[in-house]
């Protein structure tokens, strides 16, 4: 018998998240990357925006490396799969790939916003959106 849980990341906070939106009833989870917050320095602002975000979200809150506390929290729940939304960060694919050495992992996918298949630097909204904003308003 198949338990899961749902893996919620910074690509993909939102309520129309499918893993949310395909296991409502599984327990889910959202880490705090220690690595990545230290490697962008957040700010206290953009920190604030995500926490504000993930408290109308069904998600318990930890911290930490990211497959680990993954792990832990599968073990918690006795879950036996990770479930999540793709990302385009290269971070995921090696978390991805920690997770699968010790659970199964269903990555589904995510409806783009908008359709571009060139570069976007994703540390900074305003450089996102200003990319974004000519594919979103044509």
């Amino acid at each position: 018998m198949t338990k899961s849980i749902v893996w919620v990341h910074g690509d993909c906070l939102s309520p129309y998240n499918p893993a949310l939106q395909e296991y409502p009833d599984a327990p889910a989870i959202w880490v705090w990357d220690d690595a990545l917050i230290e490697e962008w320095q957040l700010s206290l602002k953009r920190l604030t925006f995500i926490y504000e975000c993930l408290l109308e979200l069904p998600v318990v809150i930890r911290r930490g490396d990211v497959a680990k506390e993954i792990l832990a929290f599968a073990q918690e729940h006795q879950a036996n799969l990770v479930v999540t939304a793709d990302s385009p960060s290269p971070r995921f694919d090696d978390i991805c790939d920690e997770i699968e050495r010790s659970l199964a992992i269903e990555v589904l996918e995510v409806e783009p916003f908008f359709d571009y298949d060139g570069y976007i630097d994703l540390k900074r909204f305003s450089r996102y959106w200003k990319v974004a904003e000519k594919h979103v308003f044509e």
